[in-house]
């Protein structure tokens, strides 16, 4: 500071020592010039002496001068040197105040010192920002801005006291976001200097506990301070089971005269099973919840019981829910009962409360609406119910349906019930009813009313066309009422009996009718048994039914069926021409059965009369052929064999014969089992095998390897075979072939033998089947018409079908489809 004064003096006197020197020498000059003058003028004597006096001064100014500036020299020096150990010790201040600033700020800490009042404090260092002290100067001097309320305070308070008595302290304080500094408060050189360091470690973890010790201090000073102003007993045990503090409630209920007196003797508010029950309830989980019975001043009461379960023991609260206890059970017995009710009603209810959600409803609702149960028990509002109504078009289809459904919630702000009806788009209609509550909300009744409106359209649909049909029937109808009197008629019923209709139209009693009716036919017995179908009082009434021959020689059937209300309708129907018919047809038929049987005993006695003489031409005939028997003539052989092949076919159409009438009889049964395919098709054509050399034929099988076998009547396909196999070769040409195929399906075995002769005529495919019905084709030979019948019958008894196909000139095909296994048929036929 001084060196700095000296540097700024010599540099304000520096400029006028200058002056002065140069001022000095230019008087000396001057001084000079003028002696050397006037000492070559004529006055040079006389002025000698003054020129003397003034040498003297300009010499004795000069020489001061010079001193002074000498004199100004050192000073300067002085100043100069003064002015660098000046600079040299406030370096050295500086490095200091340098090295004590940066030990402040390496330790996490920061200073503030205050001097004299009115002056600002010194704030040094600064503090880790996970502490929550913000660097800035003046954020951090406003204490309360980043301490908890009650830390600022406290701070705010050591300090003032520091400050103004000079006691130390060394305080925790805990900032906003959670974390603590410690605030240590000394005096040094005459201030005051606060030290703020971030804990951490053990220091930390002890402030953090001190804290928590603290808070739940306060916490379990407020939990008892409530525990002992409510009504609810609470408790507290220790490790061992027992009660270790209870508070006022708990002693007033097991009357105790205080809660320590309760703890002392250890008198228990719930006995043994429920203590035993809490126990069990604790199994795998902290926190047990029962609602238990406990008798309390002599009165049992039921308590909603919480006990938790902790490392230092148990505690627990006991809540009186004997009231809503009792009126929950009551409110749920009315539920449960207005919910059955409504499930049992058709008609759907639903009913939302004031806060337009849905709060019950029955089953006809969900079903009406198709709603789920999930949705609906989550209590929507009612517009998310119409939204879903509308989604599955269970709503009237609206062109606007926003200002349609506001309109429809109106109904909340209503003191009348309301009506709407809906025509919803699958042809439904509902009536909806809309009943506001007293105390809020909204019971919504939706009438499903589509059948009674199409009942009542049906009904009067129905009386029109029942009004038609009665007038148009050809059956006389009339209904009478309970009182005997004729309540309804048609014409034909006026036609019938030849009534008048004006006669009708005053409705008559039955009495009345029955005497116009007796001119036609006059009956008492008869009219009495009608009379009292109709009008008598007999509880049991049944229908009745007869038949009148009237005298103009109509007949009359009538029948009388009773009707609800003791009403009864009589019919009469003119069967006179059907009367007749049936007759003509019973003489018929019986003159046909009696032809049908004589029919049948012909052909059984005639095929029985021949066979017995067939069997004996066939048996004498081939002894005669017999060569050990005796030799025969050549033309004697060749008859032979004539009466053999004449008598072996003539067997043949007897034994076709005698199963026809075996089949017609229902006496044939059929001997089912295992028939092997490939083993019967080959006996089939061995039978035929001499017919088709004769007839120079190639036969063709097409039978698929392992076909296998299949469950019928062996004898009766071999037989189905052979007769196809017959037809066939009866109805081909020389030299041509015939094909048996045989398949396999799922369900049946197909048989089919297609020949290559002429075919069969369309007019008479329908009849080929038909006993006796046969006919010449070509060169072959009509035979008896009895094999393709055989063939129908026995397919038929194995529940099977045969079919033709044929076209003129292209031969023809039969198929026979035979069960794998035996239909009923076959088995009844057994």
């Amino acid at each position: 500071m001084d060196g700095t004064r000296g540097a700024r003096r010599w540099s304000l006197v520096r400029p006028h020592l200058r002056q002065t020197l140069l001022a000095a020498t230019s008087l000396t000059g001057l001084a000079l010039s003028a002696g050397e003058a006037l000492a070559a003028g004529p006055v040079a004597a006389t002025l000698n002496a003054g020129n003397t006096a003034l040498t003297s001064a300009l010499l004795g100014v000069v020489a001061f001068s010079v001193l002074g500036a000498m004199a100004l020299m050192r000073a300067r020096n002085r100043a100069e040197a003064e002015n660098a150990a000046l600079k040299l010790r406030l370096a050295d201040f500086k490095a200091g105040a340098d090295r004590a600033e940066a030990l402040v700020d390496a330790e996490d800490q920061r200073l503030v010192a205050w001097s004299a009042p009115g002056e600002p404090p010194l704030v040094m260092g600064r503090l880790p920002k996970s502490c929550g002290a913000p660097e800035d100067r003046s954020a951090f001097l406003a204490f309360g801005a980043w301490l908890e309320p009650m830390a600022a305070s406290s701070l705010d308070t050591a300090i003032a006291t520091l400050r103004k008595r000079g006691e130390t302290f060394a305080i925790t304080l805990e900032t906003g976001n959670g974390s603590f500094v410690e605030a240590v408060g000394r005096t040094a050189g005459g201030r005051a200097v606060v030290r703020f360091r971030d804990l951490s470690g053990d220091r930390l973890a002890l402030a953090e506990l001190e804290a928590r010790h603290h808070r739940l201090t306060e916490d379990v000073e407020a939990m008892r301070a409530l525990f002992q102003a409510t009504s609810m007993p609470a408790w507290i045990r220790g490790r061992d089971g027992k009660l270790s503090w209870v508070n006022n409630a708990f002693a007033r209920a097991v009357e105790a005269r205080d809660p320590v007196d309760a703890v002392t003797r250890n008198l228990e508010f719930l006995d043994t099973a429920g203590r035993e029950a809490i126990g069990s309830g604790h199994d795998g989980q902290p926190v047990s919840e029962r609602r238990l019975p406990a008798i309390v001043a002599g009165a049992r009461r039921i308590f909603d019981v919480v006990d938790v379960v902790s490392g230092t023991g148990s505690a627990g609260i006991a809540i009186d829910a004997t009231e809503l206890e009792t009126v929950q059970n009551q409110m749920k017995r009315l539920v449960e009962f207005h919910a059955r009710t409504l499930d049992q009603l058709a008609t759907a209810v639903a009913v939302f409360g004031s806060d337009r959600r849905l709060r019950s409803y029955n089953a006809a609702f969900r079903s009406l609406f198709g709603l789920e149960a999930g949705f609906l028990d989550s209590q929507p509002d009612e517009s998310a119910v119409l939204d879903r109504m509308r989604a599955s078009r269970r709503l009237p289809e609206q062109a606007d349906f926003k200002s349609w459904r506001n309109d429809l919630l109106t109904a909340y702000q209503s003191l009348d019930a309301r009506e709407h009806w809906w025509h919803l788009p699958d042809g439904q209609t509902l009536r909806v009813l809309a009943n506001p509550h007293p105390q809020g909300g909204i019971t919504w009744i939706y009438e499903n009313v589509t059948e009674q409106l199409e009942l009542e359209s049906r009904y009067n649909a129905l009386s029109r066309v029942q009004g038609e049909t009665l007038d148009h029937l050809a059956e006389g109808v009339a209904v009478f009422g309970s009182d005997g009197r004729l309540r309804l008629d048609n014409p034909a019923f006026a036609r019938i009996w030849r009534l008048d209709p004006a006669f009708l139209a005053g409705h008559p009693h039955i009495s009345e009718v029955e005497r116009a009716c007796r001119r036609l036919h006059d009956a008492p017995a008869a009219w009495t048994r009608f009379t009292a179908s109709v009008a008598g009082l007999d509880e049991g009434r049944a229908p009745t039914s007869g038949r009148m021959e009237r005298s103009d020689g109509r007949v009359v059937d009538y029948a009388t069926v009773p009707l609800p209300g003791g009403q009864t309708m009589v019919t009469f129907m003119d069967v006179s021409d059907t009367v007749q018919v049936e007759r003509a047809l019973t003489d018929r038929n019986e003159a046909l059965e009696a032809a049908d049987g004589l029919k049948n005993a012909f052909i059984q006695h005639v095929s029985y009369e021949l066979r017995s003489p067939l069997t004996n031409i066939i048996g004498f005939t081939q002894l005669l052929s017999d060569v050990s028997i005796g030799p025969l003539t050549e033309k004697q052989q060749e008859y032979t064999g004539y009466i053999l092949s004449s008598s072996g076919a003539l067997l043949a159409i007897v034994n076709d014969i005698l199963d026809l009438a075996t089949v017609d009889a229902g006496i044939i049964a059929l001997e089912l089992g295992e028939v092997d395919i490939e083993r019967t098709v080959a006996a089939a054509i061995e039978g035929v095998r001499d017919r088709l050399q004769e007839s120079q034929l190639l036969l063709q099988t097409r039978i698929p390897a392992g076909i296998g076998s299949f469950i019928a009547d062996e004898k009766r396909v071999r037989q189905i075979l052979y007769n196809l196999l017959s037809n066939a070769v009866g109805f081909s040409s020389l030299g041509s072939s015939v094909v048996l195929s045989a398949s396999r399906t799922a369900e049946a075995i197909v048989f089919s033998v297609e020949d290559q002769g002429p075919g069969i005529a369309p007019e008479f495919l329908a009849s080929v089947f038909d006993r006796f019905e046969s006919r010449a084709a070509g060169s072959a030979r009509g035979g008896a018409g009895l094999g393709l019948a055989i063939v129908k019958s026995f397919v038929e008894l194995h529940g099977g079908t045969v079919s033709i196909r044929s076209e003129e000139g292209h031969g023809t095909e039969v198929s026979v489809h035979l069960p794998i296994r035996p239909t009923e048929l076959a088995v009844a036929a057994e």
